[in-house]
């Protein structure tokens, strides 16, 4: 089995998903925040909200007052950490790079999440997701439902890491935004769909790449 042929399988049953959904981005970056611990859908009222009070905007929000932005944002839960989260980010990329987006993802990928990273409550998830989908740098996003793929499938040990599992995407996969972007959208609907918290093989496009053994588990 090569992740070659998982993709095919996948692109085959599903088609393309049109990831990462935004229209500007700002609205990506504060998507990929929002969405932490949380459905799209309380997502997309978060950002809904935002967007009525004229605050997809990088400057109002980086001025804004955190406890208003906070009760914006609210139906995305953690609604008080993802706005401390977000004013974070904002802090950096108003004082550092002088406001300017295009200026933070001129950085080379690696600089780009070393950057993401030193802010406060971004981890490699939401780092990825901003250098992918914003920035559109080739660097796979590994969530939860990519490591139950991975796991289950025995692609890789139940022990392996976030940097372990990147790692086998980035060593067997060209290093290709659009392949990513769309791998990884992929997986999120293959495990919605049949890889949750119970597997539901019956169906599943990668149901054929089980070991003989079925279902691996820890």
């Amino acid at each position: 089995m090569t992740l070659h042929e998982a993709y095919d399988r996948l692109w085959n049953a599903y088609g393309p998903q049109g990831w990462w959904p935004g229209e500007t981005t700002i609205e990506i970056v504060v998507g990929t925040i929002l969405t932490q611990n949380t459905s799209w859908k309380n997502v997309e009222r978060a950002i809904e909200n935002l967007r009525d009070v004229g605050l997809l905007d990088s400057q109002r929000l980086h001025t804004i007052d955190i406890d208003e932005l906070a009760e914006i944002i609210r139906p995305a839960g953690y609604y008080r950490l993802k706005a401390r989260r977000l004013k974070n980010l904002l802090q950096l990329v108003h004082t550092q790079y002088s406001g300017q987006w295009q200026e933070l993802f001129s950085l080379d990928t690696n600089s780009l999440r070393e950057t993401l990273l030193s802010v406060n409550g971004i981890g490699p998830e939401t780092a990825d997701s901003i250098a992918l989908y914003a920035a559109n740098k080739p660097t796979f996003v590994i969530d939860a439902y990519t490591a139950r793929v991975l796991k289950r499938h025995g692609w890789i040990d139940f022990e392996a890491g976030y940097v372990e599992m990147q790692e086998l995407f980035h060593d067997q996969l060209e290093q290709n935004v659009l392949l990513f972007n769309e791998y990884h959208a992929l997986i999120v609907r293959v495990g919605k769909e049949h890889c949750g918290t119970q597997p539901k093989c019956n169906g599943c496009p990668l149901q054929e790449l089980l070991p003989e053994s079925g279902v691996q588990t820890a």
